[in-house]
């Protein structure tokens, strides 16, 4: 590249900013403190080795001289420090570095001196913090300044502690020349050299830029996504926990502690089978059982076979199919019920009417009537199991009306109270107010069917938890025991007709409340364990 065009370049280099020029100008104070210390030791070892009578008379200009750099520097810093960093600062910084070497370089012999390199400090100085033209100023002045004291010390205007030795003037022309050429050499490449650095530095500034805001946007995409995300080293122990990972987990801190292992939050996961590219995966949570489906990648360029873990929360899913899988078993039950039902009650009659008959005449003997009495009985047995058949195959429309829900609740736990079954049984509810379109007989019912249920499989000294309140723009209506005593095989079956483990039970209870709840618009499910209890929730929605 030719001079020239080196040097306009340089000349429009653009000035460093405020903050990278405070922070050069603290480099170079701190450089210059570093040198003249190095200096002074340098003297002080000389002096120490070669003991004289008493110190010259350079010796003490030297400690004088370096005396003024110190507190030149001391004064510069705190200059610096209470922030008067600009270009101005800049220029008394390359004039305080041109006379520091031009006083040394006088003291020493000027043109014998061997402290001339420092005006080459100076013109790399001077590029460093007022860039390409800065460099090129500072190499004319250091030029000159060196210059002026060869002509003055020719001229014996000046006369130098150490003496100059052979100044002739083809010396003195070619001191000065070489000085020009050698300053502008060194203006040029560090002028270049800083541009590089300065252009290199505003590239990295604006990489480092990037990543950061890439990493800003990385932090925001995991902390709302959705799904949980774990990732884990080849050990297995967890490196990073996303907020939601730490929801559906239930965990009590938003990030585990260092040396979690994953099995401890995912049992079995890393053991799943890795050619499925979903798999299911039941987990126990502080808030209860949870269906996950997760993925299970493995992460490359880790260079430790780490592991990815993302999965979603998929037991409402779950619970929603199989209460549409229950719903059209239930309905497609209903309606082969409801027409066996219409086919029994019929001949039913016909049955017990020709019994009462029977009774009527008057000669039947005492045998015959008590067997036509038992017939009878029986009939009415089978026919209000036939009724409450019906009602559970085809429950009639809720009649709605607009009432107070916790009033209702409160009356039904009322009377049920009295009930021999609910003796000795602790008893507690958390009513809060709640205005709802319902059926008042038909919710009435499904509370009796729920609370007898409860109050059998407690026993004398249980517990039974009655709670109403509104979450997420539902009514939740929880009725909760002590006994948690349905086994898990159970659950999925329990809203079925005719499923009953109790003695004596026909499996229509539970069943018709479910219907029930259904034709309210809203949801009837269980869960129970012998460390949570059972709890039957009601899920009704707000405006019916």
């Amino acid at each position: 590249m030719p001079l020239s065009s080196s040097v306009s370049r340089f000349v429009l280099a653009a000035p460093p900013q405020p903050h990278a020029l405070r922070t050069r100008l603290l480099w170079l104070t701190v450089f210059r403190t570093v040198a003249v210390s190095l200096s002074l030791v340098a003297v002080a070892a000389r002096l120490f080795l070669q003991p004289l009578e008493e110190p010259s008379g350079v010796d003490m200009l030297t400690f004088a001289v370096i005396g003024l750099v110190y507190l030149f520097t001391l004064v510069y810093g705190l200059m610096l420090r209470g922030g008067w960093a600009d270009r101005i600062a800049a220029v008394v910084q390359v004039v305080g570095d041109l006379l520091i070497a031009s006083v040394l370089v006088f003291l020493t012999g000027v043109g014998d001196s061997p402290f001339t390199f420092l005006y080459l400090l100076a013109v790399i100085g001077a590029s460093i913090v007022l860039d390409g033209r800065g460099a090129l100023v500072a190499a004319g002045g250091s030029a000159l300044a060196y210059s002026l004291l060869l002509v003055a010390v020719k001229l014996q205007w000046l006369e130098s502690p150490l003496g100059v030795g052979n100044l002739s003037q083809q010396r003195l022309v070619f001191l000065i020349g070489s000085n020009l050429l050698a300053l502008v050499l060194i203006a040029v490449l560090a002028g270049y050299l800083t541009r590089q650095l300065s252009a290199t530095g505003g590239r990295l500034s604006a990489r480092e830029a990037d990543l950061k805001k890439l990493d800003t946007l990385q932090r925001q995409i995991l902390a709302c996504m959705p799904s949980g995300l774990i990732t884990c080293d080849a050990a297995g122990l967890v490196t990073f926990v996303n907020r939601a990972a730490s929801v559906i987990l239930g965990l009590e801190a938003p990030s585990p502690p260092t040396g979690t292992h994953v099995e401890s939050l995912l049992p079995g996961a890393l053991g799943l089978d890795a050619h499925q590219r979903r798999r299911e995966l039941s987990v126990q949570t502080r808030a209860g059982a949870r269906t996950l489906g997760l993925t299970v990648t493995g992460l490359e360029g880790t260079g430790g076979g780490g592991t990815l873990i993302v999965f979603q929360d998929l037991t409402e899913l779950r619970r929603t199919e199989e209460d549409l899988r229950r719903a059209d078993r239930l309905a497609s039950l209903g309606t082969l019920a409801a027409q066996l039902a219409h086919e029994i009650r019929n001949p039913l009659a016909a049955m017990r009417g020709s019994a009462q008959l029977l009774v009527q005449a008057p000669d039947a003997d005492p045998t015959s009537v008590r067997l036509v009495d038992i017939l009878l009985r029986e009939s009415d047995r089978l026919s209000k199991l036939v009724e409450d058949f019906l009602r559970f195959a085809r429950p009639p429309p809720p009649l709605k009306r607009e009432l107070e829900l916790e009033v209702l609740v409160g009356e039904t736990v009322d009377m049920l109270r009295v009930d021999p079954l609910a003796s000795q049984v602790r008893v507690e509810r958390a009513l809060a107010p709640m205005r709802m379109l319902v059926d008042a007989d038909q919710i009435r019912q499904v509370l009796i069917n729920l609370l007898r249920n409860a109050f059998q499989a407690v026993g004398p000294g249980g517990s039974v938890r009655v709670t109403l309140r509104e979450a997420d723009g539902q009514c939740w209506l929880r009725i909760w025991d002590s006994a948690g005593s349905i086994p898990a095989a159970h659950l999925s079956r329990i809203f079925e007709p005719f499923f009953s483990t109790r003695e004596g039970g026909t499996g229509l209870g539970l069943s018709t409340a479910h219907s029930l709840v259904r034709a309210h618009g809203g949801t009837l499910r269980v869960s129970s364990s012998p460390r949570e209890g059972t709890e039957f929730l009601i899920q009704l929605p707000m405006r019916g």
